[in-house]
């Protein structure tokens, strides 16, 4: 069912599919017979049993990895939140296009498919302090876009591409699980202290006038969101029904997952943290996500890029851990002594 409405997405969570737990428990198995100390590889090992929940299967894949990016334009911008012009997001999705963009690189280093969704980049999104960035049509459509762009594959990395939405998940994350614009802002893509504290009140001034419909996360998607954003939630979305792990990316993206763990805690049961980004408030984000109950994140490299380049990076890490859970001879084969009882 691709989602036309609240009350569809609110169905479709509400149906979600868990992980296989037969064969998580063959997985721990053959990790058990496997030519190592037991726990020796440590988040790989993890990692592994993980992938074989969601993919059904004791010998998880890390060979078809998909790729998305989606990109959207934001009228908060008007508000001189961001230290680069719109036009920028329509530079970089031609750069995406033409092979030049970092997770161009990335992608061809994993031989990864990688899709680039420009949403409606000639209209912004209204300014969420003038009223209501999109309607629940508005939000809606881009949701199904996510949702409809996701195909089958081993693993999914999800990105975004937008001048401005920094401030967007800063806002979002905000109306999700409280606090000020002060908690939930940064530099983003490199504004200096002035920039910060401007982009902080903008927040703040539309946490007010927005008031009670940020209770609701659909709500709040609306009124704070963008339409990559929303895209991003809907890819999400799809990724758990059709069983397919996902690596997230840094701050948007994780504020775009936000809004799916506010609908239901165990929404994100098949999604890792890629990485911890730079921007200050990504940590507190990954705190209220709960991404620590599958893993702490993957990597701390102090990226803050976005376009999935984080969640990229960490697909290396996947790929490892399915190369030793499936390559490693078991202790019988390779004649080698188990460990006394």
């Amino acid at each position: 069912m691709t989602p036309s409405s609240f009350d569809d997405i609110r169905r479709l969570v509400a149906d979600m599919p868990g992980a296989d737990a037969a064969a998580i428990e063959a997985a721990q198995a053959r990790d058990g017979q496997l030519t190592k100390p037991p726990g020796s590889l440590g988040k790989l090992e993890q990692i592994a049993l993980w992938l074989a929940g969601w993919q059904a299967s004791a010998s998880p894949r890390a060979e078809r990895i998909e790729i998305m990016i989606f990109a959207g334009n934001h009228g908060v911008t008007a508000q001189g939140i961001s230290a680069f012009p719109p036009e920028v997001t329509f530079q970089m999705v031609a750069n995406f296009e033409h092979g030049g963009a970092a997770i161009n690189q990335l992608a061809a280093l994993l031989g990864a498919e990688l899709t680039v969704v420009p949403l409606e980049l000639d209209r912004p999104t209204r300014d969420f302090c003038a009223g209501p960035a999109m309607t629940e049509a508005e939000t809606c459509a881009a949701f199904a876009i996510g949702f409809e762009t996701v195909k089958e594959a081993d693993l999914a990395c999800i990105g975004e591409m937008g001048i401005g939405n920094t401030t967007v998940a800063a806002a979002l994350s905000a109306a999700l699980f409280g606090g000020t614009g002060g908690d939930w802002a940064g530099p983003g893509t490199g504004l200096d202290p002035e920039g910060v504290n401007r982009k902080a009140e903008v927040i703040d001034r539309a946490l007010a006038l927005h008031g009670d419909r940020l209770g609701d996360p659909l709500e709040a998607l609306a009124c704070l969101g963008g339409r990559e954003i929303a895209a991003m939630a809907g890819a999400l979305l799809a990724c758990r029904h059709k069983h397919v792990p996902v690596i997230l990316d840094g701050y948007v993206n994780c504020a775009a997952a936000a809004v799916l763990k506010r609908l239901d805690a165990d929404a994100l049961d098949h999604c890792i943290a890629g990485h911890r980004s730079a921007e200050p408030a990504a940590g507190r984000l990954l705190g209220h996500l709960d991404a620590d109950r599958q893993h702490e994140p993957l990597l701390d490299l102090e990226m803050r890029l976005g376009e999935g380049s984080g969640a990229a990076t960490a697909a290396l890490l996947v790929k490892a851990a399915v190369a030793t859970h499936n390559g490693m001879a078991t202790f019988a084969e390779a004649g080698v002594a188990g460990k006394e009882s």
